[in-house]
């Protein structure tokens, strides 16, 4: 039993070693010429329709490989490659912009004045309200009457102490 296990892998080594060598040896042969194949060219002597054989002294001219290499569809210019600028960015980091504190608008409509020789009234009207307000006068604990003239009003709020004016007509 020993023995037909040491024939079996002495046939098997045997055997991978010849298909390792033989494409080696065909191989050389090809390598002393870029043919993809050859043509046979005989003289004028050969009969029509009958294949040349090398007895007739054929002689044989090897083909070389025309296929292209490359892509054969790839584009081809005169002009030179462009040459893309790359381009650096810094990001620019900004402060929050703080915005000032503004008051709200003005709830106040004129709608009209009354002038005595000492005082002098205006008549505002905010939604449903009418408020008749003189020099130092505060509305609803925000706002306070600064001054009155011919052509303005001028009103400050309370809470955050910004002023405002209205205008209550021109001069007469």
């Amino acid at each position: 039993m020993n023995n037909k296990k040491i024939i079996g892998w002495l046939a098997f080594f045997g055997v991978a070693v010849t298909l390792a060598w033989l494409p080696q040896l065909f191989s050389d042969q090809d390598d002393s010429s870029d043919a993809v194949g050859s043509v046979a060219l005989t003289s004028g002597k050969a009969r029509s329709g009958a294949t040349p054989t090398a007895s007739e002294g054929a002689k044989v001219v090897a083909i070389k490989d025309l296929a292209p290499a490359g892509d054969l569809f790839s584009s081809r210019s005169w002009k030179p490659a462009v040459k893309l600028a790359t381009v650096t960015e810094t990001p620019i980091v900004q402060a929050p912009v703080v915005q000032a504190p503004t008051a709200p608008p003005l709830p106040f409509q004129f709608v009209g004045r009354l002038s005595d020789q000492r005082d002098l009234q205006v008549f505002l009207q905010s939604g449903e309200k009418i408020y008749v307000v003189r020099k130092g006068d505060v509305i609803d604990d925000n706002w306070r009457i600064v001054g009155i003239s011919d052509k303005e009003l001028n009103l400050v709020y309370l809470p955050m102490h910004l002023s405002q004016t209205l205008s209550v007509g021109s001069a007469p």
